[in-house]
């Protein structure tokens, strides 16, 4: 199928009916080319509902998120011309490019050295010049380079450090999914004073039970906040988990694809 067509029938079939009707977020899931940051052994997969690894090591704990569940980020982050962006897991480098789109600036941390330098590369092929990657545990931010208006974790957390919380500025946003396992939601914490911050959780995930400690990522099936039952939208994958690795401050296992 044509790249176009796959692309238009994403946004169409996956994204749309996940509420996410920002024109602007539209337009630009149109423009950046999702396949160019996917890996070489799985753009194919560029358009599909499901997570994608990246790491070259099949158990590899490294993704790039579903589709709709980087859009559905994109539009609650409400991105201005004039933010200051800093990211958490830069994985393929597509969420910093749709970001740098909007934002004035982004400031991106990713542990591993090979996906680091992999992601510079996409963003440069992309004609990205206002992203920066660098190779850095990124849990602590970056108090040196804030205040941000715009802070983006990966993935999921038992809780939102205060650390991260204390280096946004007035009136900025920070995303991720908070909770404990088997329920956790897409949480929007806004700082709207000095020392006061505003919770929204516009939508859950339901995490699949793990042995893990409360601060590990779970992988998950994400739905909007009112909807009843999860989708069972992920036909190609398999209902197991990769071992956990220690990546940005938390532990990520994935869920891996079927053989």
């Amino acid at each position: 199928m044509n790249n176009d067509i796959a692309r238009f029938n994403m946004i169409e079939q996956q994204i749309r009916p996940w509420e996410v009707l920002d024109g602007q977020v539209l337009a630009l899931l149109l423009e950046v080319k999702r396949e160019n940051f996917a890996p070489m052994a799985h753009k194919a997969l560029a358009f599909v509902d499901m997570e994608i690894p990246l790491g070259k090591d099949a158990d590899s704990d490294q993704v790039m998120l579903a589709p709709r569940v980087e859009a559905r980020f994109l539009q609650n982050a409400a991105v201005k011309h004039t933010d200051k962006v800093l990211e958490i897991g830069t994985g393929s480098g597509y969420m910093a490019a749709l970001l740098a789109h909007q934002a004035a600036s982004v400031l991106s941390f990713e542990l591993d050295p090979a996906l680091a330098q992999q992601a510079r590369a996409n963003l440069q092929t992309a004609g990205i010049q206002n992203a920066e990657v660098r190779q850095a545990d990124g849990s602590q931010g970056a108090l040196a380079d804030g205040p941000f208006d715009v802070i983006m974790l990966s993935g999921s957390v038992a809780e939102v450090p205060q650390v991260l919380l204390n280096q946004l500025s007035i009136g900025g946003r920070l995303l991720a999914v908070v909770g404990e396992d088997p329920m956790m939601r897409a949480s929007v914490i806004t700082r709207t004073a000095e020392q006061q911050w505003q919770t929204s959780e516009p939508w859950d995930t339901i995490g699949t039970p793990s042995p893990l400690d409360s601060k590990a990522f779970l992988n998950s099936i994400v739905l909007p906040f009112n909807q009843a039952q999860p989708q069972t939208t992920q036909p190609l994958l398999c209902n197991k988990l990769a071992p956990p690795n220690l990546a940005n401050g938390y532990l990520r296992p994935l869920l891996k694809a079927c053989p």
